[in-house]
Order: C-alpha cells, then sequence, then structure tokens
C-alpha cells in the first residue's frame, strides 16, 4: 500500500498542464495506478488525478470498486463505476450546465458551487492501452471533468462563478462529516 501525500493548492505540480502518457502497461504505469487508488480510498475521494500526487502526467481514476459502498464525501450521489483514464479526451453533449457543490482532496476543508456541463463523452485508455469510451451524465460527467481539469492545471475554485458560493464545508454543512475535505 502507498498512499502519497496530496498536494494542496498553490502548489505548482497543480497549476501546470500535465503531459501524455507515452507507453502503457510498464511497471511504472501499474505502480502510478495502484499509489493513486490507495491514496484515494485511504482520502474517501470521488477521484484523483496524476498531478495531485506530484506526477505530471495526464492519469485520472474515479469511481467506487465493487463492492460497491457509498462515498462518505459524497452520499447522496449516484454510484460511478471504478475508472481508469488516461490521455483523456472530453466532448460536451449540448449546452445544459448544472451547478453543484463540489469539494478537492486538494483544497481540504472548503467547499463550493461549480458549474458544469451536464451529458459528456469521454474518451481515452486504460493502464494496459485498452480503449475507454463512454456518454455520461450527471454525477459521472461532474466527477470526470472535475479530475480532468487537474490535467490542465484547473482547480474548482477557479471555475466558481459567484465567491459567496465558496468557502468552508463545516460552516455551509456543520451537521455533515466530509473527512479531510
Amino acid at each position: 500500500m502507498a498512499i502519497k501525500t496530496v498536494l494542496r493548492m498553490g502548489e505548482p505540480c497543480l497549476l501546470m498542464k500535465a503531459a501524455p502518457v507515452a507507453q502503457f502497461d510498464t511497471p511504472e504505469l501499474h505502480q502510478l495506478i495502484q499509489d493513486l487508488e490507495d491514496t484515494m480510498q485511504h482520502m474517501n475521494g470521488a477521484g484523483i488525478a496524476a498531478p495531485q500526487i506530484g506526477v505530471s502526467l495526464r492519469v485520472v481514476i474515479f469511481g467506487q470498486k465493487e463492492p460497491i459502498a457509498i462515498n462518505p464525501r459524497y452520499p447522496d450521489a449516484d454510484t460511478v463505476p471504478y475508472t481508469v483514464l488516461i490521455n483523456p479526451e472530453l466532448r460536451f453533449i449540448g449546452d445544459k450546465v448544472e451547478n453543484d457543490w463540489e469539494g478537492c482532496l486538494s483544497v481540504p476543508g472548503m467547499r463550493g458551487i461549480v458549474p458544469r456541463h451536464l451529458k459528456l463523452h469521454y474518451a481515452g485508455y486504460d493502464q494496459y492501452g485498452n480503449k475507454v469510451d463512454r456518454l455520461v451524465s450527471g454525477f459521472h460527467a461532474r466527477v470526470v471533468q472535475h479530475e480532468c481539469d487537474h490535467l490542465d492545471g484547473v482547480l474548482y475554485p477557479m471555475r466558481i462563478s459567484n465567491l459567496k458560493d465558496f468557502g468552508y464545508s463545516d460552516v455551509f454543512f456543520p451537521n455533515q462529516d466530509f473527512q479531510d475535505d
């Protein structure tokens, strides 16, 4: 088990555009995926991107492995299948945007209302080089957009329309425990 330190907002690696992965199915890539998975599970994250642990590569993971459990940080959210997504490409479907609360392991203790496209198509590869290709909506689409933003040096506070909708989790949600959020 290799739980890594999650970089926090302000760290240079979080503000850079990450490099594409050139080779699949390598020991280094498998170790990175395992480190991301261990760290995400330890932090109860809905997803995590390689730059968040200091690796500037276009790799994200998100979702829940079987058996599917409720994520304590997003108890009311739909379940998202566990996915490794490398060198992702996103295409928004339609113009419909939804505003909803987000948090981030790199912005601990804070939450904000972020506009995100409701539907999208994403494609990329898993760690073995197999094609990943999905059409998704709702919370699944939100998670993908949030994690892929990390690959372009964008953190969710940069997308908040009104800073009145950004603040400490325990102030906005005094009766909820977001655990290291």
